[in-house]
């Protein structure tokens, strides 16, 4: 299975979010940080806070903030909500043109690996991702430590 470059930047962002705590972040200083392209995140930013997973606020002090606390963000969940497509071959789709697909055995094989691999996924959070490593998280995407 190979994730969508879509669902890889939901993912930095809900992390560097995540690390940032309750500071807000900018598309910009996320792009930065993970050199990528603004225009991408802010496609990723905004269907993610459509989804609820995100708080973003306009303005001059702008910026976003997640809406969730990563204990209850499920890895296996926004990967549902951000792949558009977990159809592993053609015949998991509805545009199925596959001349074999009714005789093939294939399909239940990658349809129980593919349950297999979304119940790992199920059971972790975005907390689990963040661990112990949130201060060398802040520190390879350049996130500045705030005095407390």
């Amino acid at each position: 299975m190979h994730l969508t470059r879509y669902t890889d930047y939901a993912l930095r962002v809900l992390i560097y979010l995540a690390v940032k705590g309750e500071e807000r972040a900018t598309i910009h200083e996320i792009a930065e940080s993970f050199g990528v392209s603004r225009n991408h995140l802010m496609k990723v930013v905004q269907d993610l806070s459509h989804r609820g997973y995100i708080i973003t606020i306009r303005g001059k002090n702008g910026g976003m903030l997640l809406n969730r606390s990563p204990e209850t963000i499920s890895l296996g969940g926004l990967i549902r909500d951000t792949e558009h497509e977990l159809g592993l071959v053609e015949c998991f789709r509805d545009s199925n043109e596959c001349v074999i697909t009714p005789a093939c055995r294939l399909k239940p094989i990658l349809n129980e690996a593919m349950a297999a691999f979304m119940a790992v996924l199920d059971s972790y959070t975005l907390a689990d991702v963040l661990g112990r490593r949130q201060p060398q998280l802040a520190k390879l995407m350049q996130i500045p430590s705030t005095p407390q």
